[in-house]
């Protein structure tokens, strides 16, 4: 650390600890998060972190400068980032403007959809995990729950993975054979959490949280029922059964469009029927003005021909400039309740 001057602490958690520094000889400003490997626990998230990010470049992904150990101690050196999406929320608490969420949201796509590509599922995908420099440009960050789908199907994963709030149903009841899904499940209620300031689902525990889901889009899979009552953890416990719905769309009620959005699809209860992210890309919300050029166009090597096809043909058959409606609003037009709560402590 001799080469860096610490200038303040950005957050501690029970890992470890971050540091705002600045290299002496470049001035250079860095994050350094500094972890204590006291057991195999923070050893593997250590190295699962460095492995992945060493392996994954891209321009909206945190990048990994340097590594060091020494005396038990990890350390990573990162790029500095301003600020977090918590950071706006908090700072604008009844949501961000439409158009940052547009360009955010965009940008949260491009990386995970990457990560997919790699055959990498995230995990941990939530406001304090996104990086928002001060031109704008998205980074996903925090890759210590991140993992390798495996290659030949049918192996078993962590359970216990993604803060609370952002936990896809099949993870909530214990499945342990889940995919790329979670991850977009995610996305949506950040999405949602973007625009209105108030998480999708705060719940206080995991029953609590599959209570609001359950009022919202109704029963789980077939699959995901026999998941819960096979879990030990759930011994003796019933599957809320919500005495109404409560379902997403009476929150805008009859100013929905009657088009349907692909981007209500990244939060399906069953992950088979949740969009990739590939596709979420091609969506109008993004290509109707043809604001998502902006980022193809300084990152050639992130888009494949086929791709960018999709886009011009989209953008060719699909603008409609009469039709300048609130899309921000219909994109999850499956997913709004009546009545939010206020911000609670995250879990």
């Amino acid at each position: 650390m001799n080469k860096y001057e610490t200038l303040g602490c950005l957050g501690s958690g029970s890992y470890g600890t971050v540091l705002k520094c600045r290299h002496r000889d470049t001035g250079r400003s860095v994050a350094v998060k500094k972890l204590l490997e006291e057991d195999e626990t923070v050893r593997k998230i250590v190295e699962r972190e460095i492995r992945l990010l060493k392996q994954l470049r891209h321009e909206n992904l945190v990048n990994l400068l340097e590594v060091w150990k020494r005396k038990r101690r990890w350390y990573l050196v990162f790029e500095f980032v301003d600020r977090t999406v918590l950071d706006e929320l908090e700072q604008f608490p009844s949501g961000l403007d439409p158009l940052r969420v547009r360009k955010h949201l965009y940008q949260i796509l491009r990386a995970v959809s990457f990560c997919h590509q790699h055959n990498i599922i995230h995990r941990d995908v939530k406001p304090e995990n996104v990086l928002v420099s001060q031109l704008g440009v998205v980074k996903l960050c925090d890759f210590g729950f991140a993992r390798t789908m495996a290659a030949a199907s049918g192996e078993v994963y962590t359970d216990y993975v993604a803060t609370r709030w952002y936990r896809a149903p099949e993870l909530l009841v214990g499945d342990t054979r889940y995919g790329k899904a979670v991850d977009v499940w995610a996305v949506g209620c950040l999405f949602f959490e973007m625009l209105t300031g108030d998480p999708l689902f705060p719940g206080d525990s995991d029953i609590d949280q599959l209570h609001l889901v359950i009022s919202c889009f109704g029963h789980l899979t077939p699959r995901h029922r026999e998941v819960f009552y096979r879990n030990p953890v759930f011994m003796g416990v019933c599957l809320p059964e919500p005495a109404e719905r409560n379902p997403l769309e009476s929150l805008f009620g009859a100013r929905l469009t009657p088009r349907s959005s692909r981007l209500q699809r990244c939060l399906q209860m069953d992950p088979d029927k949740r969009s990739q992210c590939a596709d979420l890309l091609l969506h109008p919300y993004f290509t109707r003005d043809l604001i998502h050029l902006k980022y193809f166009f300084f990152n050639m090597h992130a888009c494949t021909i086929n791709h960018m096809l999709k886009i011009v043909s989209v953008n060719v058959s699909g603008l409609d400039t009469r039709n300048r409606c609130n899309d921000h609003q219909t994109v999850l037009s499956s997913a709004f309740s009546k009545n939010w709560p206020v911000r609670h402590t995250r879990t």
